[in-house]
């Protein structure tokens, strides 16, 4: 027999306000037309002034644990992703489980950008893998409205508020390639790339900052890390295009998810997409997807699922999972 992570529940959150498109065309040169047409976004959702990433994250968590079937106390550990964290410290994690009322266990945060959520599930399946923890909440919360400068169309109209969460625990099984679970990762990251995407504030500055993104040149790392090493991840738990039921990509931009999907050779119609309704919400992409993945009766029990991502770092990499 062999431990694996394996999905217990899944779960997600997002705030009421929605913003679509036609919202931007009073303030700036832009159109529902044009956002579309380069994005593939038609709406997303802003946070509210009174609401921040660790009240986003809690109500992704309490989805997940009521999917699951268990309380709090039930969790081990909890991993949050995001970029956007309430304070500088202390961790949202750990604001998170003292919100779902988690008296117990240990909480911590992970900043890897839009791959977060890759990472952080990594480090989940370490956990458990080790030992240290039999169930580990993973959120990805991001509040990435607060970080966005309204006068720039090439970046504002691109991201939103959400979060989504996952319950991984331990469970024994056979071994192979058809268990349930984590079976394959692949990380990755390159600071020479940093200036294609980052946030020009924090204490080298003294103030919160905006982001800043560098397009084109971010498209063009964008598909071939991303094919790269959902094909890395593939190989590493023995498996090949053939054998995968469903993408769930990382939502930044249709076209980055078309370009990857062709050079997977795979058929857009195994992609997850959320991105039209959603936007780019960061960490929190990918668990959205996958919640609402389940949610819409796309991704079942046994399912093969790649989920795979890139972030500002440039930092990037994928899991394999069958659900």
């Amino acid at each position: 027999m062999t431990l694996r992570a394996t999905v217990r529940g899944v779960g997600h959150y997002l705030p009421e306000r929605v913003v679509p498109n036609a919202e931007f065309e009073a303030t700036l040169d832009t159109s529902d037309e044009w956002i579309r047409t380069r994005s593939g976004i038609e709406r997303r959702h802003f946070a509210a002034d009174d609401e921040f990433t660790s009240d986003l994250g809690a109500k992704a968590a309490q989805a997940a644990l009521d999917n699951a079937g268990l309380e709090p106390d039930d969790i081990d550990a909890i991993i949050v992703a995001t970029s956007t964290p309430d304070r500088t410290f202390p961790s949202s994690a750990t604001m998170v489980q003292h919100k779902i009322g988690m008296t117990r266990g240990f909480a911590f945060d992970i900043q890897a950008v839009c791959a977060g959520f890759v990472f952080a599930l990594s480090t989940a399946n370490g956990l458990i893998l080790s030992g240290q923890a039999k169930r580990v909440l993973v959120i990805g919360s991001e509040t990435f409205s607060r970080i966005l400068d309204m006068t720039d169309r090439s970046t504002c109209v691109l991201f939103g508020d959400g979060a989504g969460a996952l319950i991984l625990e331990a469970s024994e099984e056979d071994g192979t390639t058809g268990d349930r679970g984590i079976l394959g990762v692949d990380l990755n990251s390159d600071g020479q790339h940093r200036e294609m995407l980052y946030v020009d504030g924090g204490m080298v500055t003294g103030q919160t900052g905006h982001v800043v993104m560098q397009g084109n040149a971010l498209f063009r790392q964008a598909v071939e890390k991303l094919a790269s090493t959902a094909n890395a991840a593939l190989e590493n738990a023995g498996l090949g295009h053939g054998d995968v039921d469903w993408i769930v990509p990382h939502q930044a931009n249709i076209r980055i998810i078309q370009g990857t999907a062709k050079k997977l050779g795979m058929s857009m119609d195994k992609v997850v997409l959320t991105v039209q309704d959603h936007g780019n919400t960061s960490a929190a992409s990918i668990p959205l997807a996958l919640s609402v993945g389940v949610e819409r009766g796309q991704i079942e029990r046994g399912d093969l699922v790649v989920t795979e991502a890139i972030g500002g770092g440039l930092a990037w990499g994928a899991v394999v999972l069958r659900w």
